[in-house]
């Protein structure tokens, strides 16, 4: 083999290398997405956070725990009202010290008390992923990522994130420009094998208070003609990731629920049934602050770092709401349509 050849196959290999190393070079970002969520959601955890949205800064308390395949968790206002919220599976009690009552209802158990972000799918399709830097924060060694979204159909995150445990020690969500629309910061966090029942009561005394307990809302079978609600068009990588039909505790309204989603941010959208709708009977929680919120006719209004629309379509109200830019929620909502369920037809992505 000729100087030259072997010359010419060193560079290729070499080449090829460099190819290697980038393309692991820019996996590794998407990793750390990936083991901060597992770290959020499967280990143990006390830790202390400030939350700051719109101007206002709150301190709060939160601990996590996972046993015999359990969620559990506690999250304690340290100012103000001292407002807690306790979790066991799917139960959340909400105690309200200043209104001496408590609320028990049913909560999805893979949704976090503190809005942490939830990876669940690889978004590199539609956000930037990238690792702007390596420094010490709060005395631990952290990879900050920035997520960028691609349009302006998302907001965006910059994640400090701890190389020993994945833990993110301080999570900013962005708008398109940059600009910090919320942020958590924590002061103290412990990661322990063990954590005590104890730890999961409140830390005062609810004699004398008024428990108000919201039943799991029951879930209804479509009858086979029903018409099922979609999206006819989608902002790009938005999926339907739920549909359900369900009647609301203490009333014979019918809401249908839908949820959006790209792996990263989601919208939820609540169409209420014309015959059965009862004035005044929110969908969702979040159904009740956009109702709360919105004016009488059809405008985006946000809510912290939340954006909700409502609109009719077809004589029923539909309501979307999420934590995504103000003509995300719009978008969705006005692509809403009733189709047969026999058709099968899905949303399809809007370019």
């Amino acid at each position: 083999m000729s100087h030259a050849l072997r010359r010419s196959e060193t560079l290729a290999g070499f080449a090829l290398g460099c190819l290697a190393l980038g393309s692991a070079a820019a996996q590794e970002p998407a990793q750390w997405l990936a083991r901060m969520d597992q770290a959020l959601t499967t280990r143990n955890y006390d830790g202390t956070f400030s939350h700051w949205q719109g101007g206002q800064v709150e301190m709060l308390r939160i601990v996590h725990r996972v046993q015999d395949g359990t969620v559990s968790e506690r999250l304690a206002s340290l100012d103000g009202s001292g407002r807690e919220f306790i979790r066991t599976g799917a139960s959340l009690a909400c105690y309200l010290p200043d209104k001496r009552t408590v609320v028990v209802q049913q909560r999805p158990q893979g949704r976090s008390l503190v809005g942490f972000p939830a990876i669940t799918a690889q978004p590199a399709d539609y956000y930037t992923i990238k690792e702007v830097a390596r420094v010490r924060f709060n005395q631990r060694d952290t990879h900050v990522i920035n997520v960028i979204p691609k349009d302006e159909f998302r907001y965006g995150y910059r994640l400090w994130i701890d190389h020993s445990t994945a833990m993110p020690l301080k999570t900013q969500l962005c708008d398109a420009h940059g600009q910090v629309i919320e942020q958590i910061v924590f002061a103290s966090l412990t990661l322990a094998a063990k954590i005590p029942d104890a730890a999961f009561r409140p830390a005062f005394s609810t004699d004398g208070f008024q428990w108000v307990r919201d039943a799991k809302a029951a879930l209804v079978a479509p009858a086979a003609d029903s018409p099922a609600w979609n999206a006819l068009h989608l902002p790009p990588g938005f999926q339907l990731s739920l549909r359900a039909a369900q009647t609301l505790p203490g009333s014979t309204q019918v809401v249908d629920h839908l949820v959006f989603t790209d792996g990263v941010a989601s919208v939820s959208v609540f169409v209420e049934h014309r015959e059965t709708t009862v004035s005044g009977a929110p969908a969702s929680a979040a159904a009740d602050v956009a109702a709360q919120q919105a004016p009488a006719g059809p405008e985006v209004t946000t809510v912290g770092s939340s954006s909700a629309f409502s609109t009719m379509v077809d004589g029923h109200k539909v309501t979307a709401v999420g934590e995504v830019p103000p003509q995300t929620v719009q978008f969705i909502a006005t692509q809403v349509k009733a189709q047969a369920l026999s058709t099968g037809g899905g949303a399809t992505a809007h370019n």
